[in-house]
């Protein structure tokens, strides 16, 4: 049973990178220029990922048992690190925008 709860874990932790080639896509036809829909762009790269690593326990907390702990932390950081790709190219959009200095 831990190890079903373990792969299911791992699917909910590759989720975020599963998405990115679709964000990607969104923010290059969006343009570098100032215009609504890339500000909300970079909002929307700005704001999942800082909400999913601030909810990373909430997450994983039906995956998580007493037996599997430490995996789970192992899940848990790649969960982050992913969250953490995701806002790099949002950090991306930004420079490419001409935001940052």
């Amino acid at each position: 049973m831990d190890t079903l709860k373990l792969k299911k874990a791992w699917e909910v932790a590759l989720g975020p990178i599963k998405g990115l080639p679709m964000t990607a896509i969104m923010m290059y036809m969006s343009g570098n220029s100032l215009q609504i829909f890339s500000i909300m762009m970079v909002f929307m790269a700005f704001k999942n990922p800082i909400m999913g690593i601030l909810g990373t326990n909430q997450a994983f907390e039906r995956f998580e048992t007493d037996s599997n702990r430490a995996k789970i932390l192992q899940v848990k950081l790649a969960y982050i690190a992913m969250q953490l790709v995701a806002l790099a190219m949002g950090i991306w959009k930004v420079n490419s925008m001409g935001l940052l200095p």
